[in-house]
């Protein structure tokens, strides 16, 4: 019955096991197990088969279904009945042979106790036993099965092949025959005793052939040193032989002593098989994963032993690996342990980045060693900037611009150390410059060559001190005190410079504009640039009418639609889609369908779904909503210039049109204020949309308050310039490393935060002249007011390094003293520029030029309101000297400050972002290069110190969701001082907030946060908002389930709170989507801005 097979057998044996296999529910199986006694199918604890990562005990029943499985699919293609399928034949015949695999086994148990071989080894060996049972057409229905199942198609076409020999180790694992390591071995032999190794590749080869040439589908190592001492002896190599024989006692002495042999090697030290790229394999002994390790360790305090970390770190390296999976699985186990201990963040990237070395460097960690970075990178610099020359992706002017020997001199890989492994493996991902051009893209940049590109691309238009220029603003780079926003990191030096991060635009009245300002101009700001803010407010609502064609218009809803679309149509060059916020002021009486366009029910025609959405609300608007009395929609066409008004001139305006409307003269529609307010509010909960903007504060307070009107700000709300007909407003972004410019004992650090924002300052200013610009609008714009936005991140961290708590009266001091130190200096670098290089063209007139700085403006905003501004005046330092320089020379830029969000750079920078608190201590981040889990590495320090940090805390760490506050152990002192976002009073963050305020000529990204919002502390947290003088708000947080994993919590479920459940984090579509800056850590992270 067991024969060879013809072709058409083969062809309807294909086809059968595609069937079969392909729908696993709905064909015939046989329990070909129960053919054996019960008490052969208990699986042999002595055998262990692997497949991937996990490991099962041999079980013979197992191999019986194998078995079983193969000789169904060969008699289902003869179409065979089914009692001659199942029968007692057959069965015996397939017992049979799973008894003959396991005897095969057990005799390799019986003399090394315990053997380790792959799933893959398993089938081979059935097969075998297949083929020795004259079984041939069984065994190659195993094999088309085997196939199926790994490719999703039956690829193989050859007869089964025999098993290629394994080779059992002492310690029981299986691995590969090599003949290589054999020669190996001989030749040190012969090295031993000062011979010719020539004839050691002769020993190898004979004893290779003499193994395969046996009948026997494993090999012991002690066979195979047999062999070896018998081939010696054969060739004639006798004092060599004894030599080898000699050697063998003394190991065999020694293995007895220390008994070394029975856990010989758990990790497979010196038999791991390594496949390269370019098909040719090596043994891999861990030697260079040592060298990594010790590296990685450098100056960090880890809760784990060098030996225990190497441990961790080759789990589920199999006998046999690719090159690129062995690099892989180090890393991801590497990655696996930051949740052990903070320090492993930085331990993880090194060992990323020993391998980014040596993928862009002519260097390798156990050829040339760490010490010798410095040296490699000196000499690799030239090359790497031509390379990327040729393959365009550096401009030609890095090269013809500089002298390249001294920028080289400059170069301290040790910086490296610093980064945390989502700052590195994010910059991997997607920072560093990619070669295309060959069959496999390589990185040709390291950190180093990053940041030393990107200073270079901004100051190559120096005139005088270029490289002193460059080596200052790579120094700021890699000692992580500043950072520019990710369009110049991106294209910085290259041969695209578009480095400006956020556009400002308005569209009037009339369809041109909308459809080439709202339209067209934005696609190709899109395919270019960062995000889009608009002013929508002047395009005639729904009824007005229309004069050139008699008819009335749909309102500006139809037209946000089409902005939305194209956001989605024209993405940045593929790699994430356009983004885009659309404001509409409060009292346009297309307000109220405006606040529902990211509401999921309705009509999808009305609906922007992609598309973030604002309201910009005039004070007028909140102090009749505070007093409860009514509100006026309008149509824009009937009271056009009421957009460009504000202050006391705007509400004398509206009373106006309201008056003109009691008396019919135009369209008017009335609603109670609160009720609109309330409106807004819930849309905000709901959809998380539109955010609240106040129009009175950015224009009263605006330096540019003499040549135009802020009619709206940008996508992340914390830019504020004019826009116009002929202006599309842009920003160059930059962000202050506050926790590095704070020193140990918690005071700032004045004389390095000079250096950094002087350096910072010229650098933003220089993106003016050099960048990109994809409308004329734009350029015009920039080129006339030169804006520029400096903010700051790491908040939290420098909190922490002066040990404060963010819900605390000392904190909000502190966030006036420090953005009063970085105005100062900005303020005066501005200033410094314009002595050098002139005030930009519309100086004349400004604030600045009548002596108005940003913080004299709160008086001017509480005099337009006609209400208090609860803001404390004044600051600790003397305002005199910089009030002259400006009065003397000028200052650069119109705007100077603006705190943008930090979602990627804050992650490349190793510190908190932007000015929040802690979103968790603990949580799962999820971004483009994957999900990281993110420990406070702060509060394991503080727990280290309490002699808190145990596995068991890690535990209760995660089942409460990375919150301290239920967890018994932790002393009130640190709960406070690790209080996370929903911890902390949304008082404490807007007063935070108004303080930095005070001393910004711009605005600010400030998210707001509520564990449990109702209405009514809603209404009382954006009227605190308003009162306190902020400009802008960003997003609305509230608390959803954490995503931490809690599979590994060993807590009983009685000692948690009575209700609460362990979840994961789920997401609402709008979340997904949205352009969110880390707030809730939800992964849609977004590089329009920073």
């Amino acid at each position: 019955m067991y024969r060879s097979i013809t072709l058409e057998e083969d062809i309807a044996l294909k086809q059968v096991i595609a069937n079969r296999h392909g729908d696993e529910t709905s064909c015939q199986r046989y329990n070909w197990r129960e053919s054996l006694a019960s008490e052969h199918r208990a699986p042999i604890p002595e055998i262990i088969v692997t497949r991937g990562a996990g490991e099962v005990q041999f079980s013979l029943a197992d191999v019986t279904d194998t078995i079983g499985e193969a000789l169904t699919d060969l008699l289902l293609s003869r179409q065979e009945q089914e009692e001659r399928i199942f029968n007692d034949e057959n069965r015996n015949f397939v017992t049979a042979v799973a008894f003959s695999v396991a005897k095969s086994l057990m005799q390799q148990v019986q003399r090394g106790g315990t053997i380790k071989l792959s799933h893959n080894d398993l089938n081979l060996l059935i097969e075998k036993a297949l083929i020795e049972n004259d079984a041939h057409d069984v065994a190659k229905s195993l094999l088309f099965a085997r196939s199926y199942e790994k490719n999703g198609e039956i690829l193989v076409s050859e007869d089964p092949h025999l098993m290629p020999v394994r080779l059992i180790r002492r310690n029981g694992n299986v691995v590969p025959w090599s003949e290589t390591k054999i020669e190996t071995a001989v030749r040190k032999a012969f090295l031993d005793l000062r011979k010719d190794p020539e004839p050691a590749s002769r020993i190898a080869h004979g004893v290779t052939k003499r193994v395969r040439g046996g009948d026997s589908a494993f090999v012991h190592i002690e066979d195979v040193q047999d062999l070896v001492e018998e081939e010696l002896g054969r060739q004639g190599q006798y004092e060599v032989m004894r030599a080898y024989m000699s050697y063998r006692i003394q190991r065999a002495e020694v293995r007895k002593i220390h008994q070394a042999e029975a856990t010989e090697d758990p990790n497979q030290d010196s038999m791991v098989v390594v496949t390269r790229e370019d098909g040719q394999s090596d043994f891999w002994d861990g030697t260079e994963l040592k060298k990594r390790i010790q590296f990685g360790m450098i100056g960090l305090n880890l809760c784990l032993s060098e030996e225990e970390i190497e441990f961790e770190l080759r789990r589920s390296i199999g006998a046999e690996i690719a090159e690129s999976e062995l690099q892989r699985t180090i890393v991801l186990n590497a990655k696996s342990l930051i949740e052990k201990d903070a320090d492993f963040a930085k331990f993880a990237a090194r060992i990323l980045l020993s391998y980014i070395y040596e993928e862009v460097l002519d260097w390798s960690i156990q050829r040339d060693g760490i010490a010798s970075l410095k040296a490699a990178h000196q000499e690799q610099f030239r090359r790497y900037l031509k390379h990327g020359v040729a393959i365009k992706r550096i401009s030609p002017e890095l090269v013809e611009r500089y002298d390249l020997e001294r920028l080289s001199e400059a170069f301290d890989p040790s910086a490296d150390l610093d980064f945390d492994y989502l700052g590195i493996q994010t910059l991997y991902d997607r920072y560093l410059v990619v070669d295309k051009t060959s069959a496999k893209p390589r990185r040709i940049e390291t950190p180093q060559f990053f940041w030393m590109r990107v200073s270079m691309g901004l100051f190559k238009a120096e005139e005088q001190n270029r490289e002193d220029w460059v080596i200052r603003l790579y120094q700021l780079y890699k000692g992580r005190r500043f950072c520019s926003s990710t369009p110049t990191l991106f294209n910085s030096g290259t041969l695209h410079s578009q480095l400006s991060s956020c556009y400002l635009y308005k569209v009037d009245d009339s369809i041109e504009s909308i459809m080439i300002r709202g339209i067209s101009e934005n696609a190709f700001l899109s395919k270019w640039a960062g995000g889009l803010g608009g002013s929508w407010t002047s395009v005639r609502g729904t009824g007005a009418y229309i004069q050139g064609t008699n008819g009335e218009s749909q309102g500006v809803i139809p037209f946000l639609k089409l902005h939305n679309d194209q956001l989605v149509a024209v993405n940045q060059g593929g790699k994430r889609r356009g983004s885009g916020c659309a404001y509409l002021e409060s009292w346009h009486n297309d307000v109220e369908d405006f606040l529902e366009l990211r509401v999921n029910t309705g009509d999808e025609r009305r609906r922007t779904h992609d598309m973030n959405t604002a309201n910009w609300i005039p004070d007028l608007f909140m102090k009749r909503m505070e007093a409860r009395e009514d509100w006026t929609l309008l149509r824009a066409n009937e009271c056009p210039d009421l957009h460009d008004l504000y202050g006391k001139a705007f509400e004398q305006r509206y009373q106006e049109y309201e008056e003109k409307a009691a008396e019919g003269k135009i369209w008017s529609r009335k609603v109670k204020a609160i009720d609109l307010w309330k409106k807004m509010l819930k849309m905000l909960f709901e959809t998380g949309h539109p955010w609240i903007t106040f129009k009175d504060p950015c224009n009263v307070r605006s330096p540019q308050d003499h040549v135009g009107v802020i009619h709206s700000s940008n996508l992340c709300t914390e830019i504020t310039l004019n826009t116009s007909d002929d202006e599309t407003a842009v920003c160059n972004l930059g962000s202050v490393v506050l926790d590095t410019h704070v020193t140990k004992d918690g005071m700032l650090d004045h004389e390095m935060l000079s250096e950094t924002i002087t350096v910072a300052i010229r650098a933003l200013d220089n993106v003016i002249d050099i960048n990109f610009y994809p409308t004329d609008a734009a350029k015009t714009a920039n080129s006339r007011h030169r804006p520029i936005g400096l903010g700051v991140m790491g908040l939290q961290n420098a909190l922490f390094k002066k040990d404060l708590s963010f819900a605390s009266d000392d904190a909000v001091a502190f966030n006036d003293e420090f953005m009063e130190a970085i105005a100062y200096y900005a303020y005066g670098a501005s200033s410094d520029l314009a002595a050098e290089r002139g005030s930009y063209s519309s100086y004349k007139g400004s604030k600045w030029d009548r002596g108005i700085l940003p913080q004299d403006t709160l008086d001017l905003l509480e005099d337009e309101r006609g209400d208090a501004v609860t803001v404390p005046r004044g600051g600790k330092m003397d305002w005199k000297p910089v009030r002259e320089k400006i009065m003397k020379h000028g200052i650069r830029n119109s705007n100077v400050l603006a705190i943008a969000p930090t979602a990627t750079i804050s992650n490349i920078m190793g510190t908190t972002p932007c000015i929040e608190p802690n979103y968790k201590n603990l949580f799962v981040k999820s971004n483009l290069s994957g999900d990281f889990t993110v420990l406070n590495r702060q509060l394991v320090q503080d727990l280290k110190k309490e002699g808190l940090w145990t596995p068991d805390m890690l535990d209760q760490l995660k089942y409460f969701d990375g919150e301290l506050s239920d967890i018994d152990e932790i002393p009130e002192s640190l709960k406070q001082k690790h209080l996370t976002v929903f911890g902390v009073d949304y008082n404490f963050i807007i007063d935070a907030a108004s303080r930095r305020q005070k001393w910004i000529d711009q605005s600010q990204s400030v998210n707001l946060f509520l564990a449990s919002p109702d209405m009514k502390a809603l209404s009382h947290m954006y009227r605190h908002a308003w009162r306190t003088g902020l400009k802008t708000t960003y997003y609305l947080r509230t608390l959803q389930a954490s995503n931490i994993e809690k599979a590994t919590v060993q807590l009983k479920k009685d000692s948690a709170p009575q209700g609460e459940k362990p979840g994961g984090k789920t997401y609402t579509p709008e979340e997904k989507t949205a352009c969110s800056i880390e707030a809730m850590m939800n992964g849609g992270e977004c590089e329009a801005c920073q």
